[in-house]
């Protein structure tokens, strides 16, 4: 299972194999993409925020809804990181896989784990995508397994 670097991602996109709608070139890299943020939800607070800034007071649960809509063919998976930057503000986070076959934006789970409210500005890089190239396409795609997110188009909080 081999990474695509930034000229498969970009064959990948030519070749309908891999969809990245809102696609930012600045947000290539050279084994990846850069998702941006469009919402941030502070369950909690029961806020939501789509301009300007989120601030997520220290220590509380937050969700990140990505500008970009991803949609990965039978023969690719997603791996998804936290940003460093965001790390190194104390954000905490674990990431699960974009299973082949997903259509939709995703919900990024993360936790501000410092001791002082966080800024999230809507538009600024929060993870980034791998994508991975399987061996042999998917039989059962996400949608046709679960597909619970697929689609999605907003925060999911559940």
């Amino acid at each position: 299972m081999g990474v695509l670097s930034d000229q498969d991602i970009r064959k990948a996109l030519d070749k309908g194999r891999l969809a990245i709608r809102a696609f930012h070139e600045a947000n290539l890299t050279p084994n990846g993409y850069d998702l941006t943020v469009a919402q941030v939800v502070v369950p909690s607070k029961n806020l939501k925020t789509t301009s300007g800034a989120a601030r997520v007071p220290a220590g509380t649960r937050f969700l990140v809804g990505t500008e970009e809509r991803v949609e990965l063919g039978s023969e690719l998976v997603g791996a998804l990181w936290l940003r460093s930057t965001w790390a190194r503000r104390g954000v905490l986070a674990s990431f699960g896989a974009v299973d082949a076959g997903f259509q939709g934006t995703l919900t990024l789970g993360a936790l501000n784990a410092s001791e002082a409210e966080l800024e999230v500005p809507i538009g600024e890089r929060f993870a980034q995508i791998v994508f991975h190239l399987l061996e042999h396409p998917a039989k059962t795609t996400y949608e046709k397994r679960s597909g619970t997110y697929q689609g999605q188009e907003d925060v999911t909080v559940r």
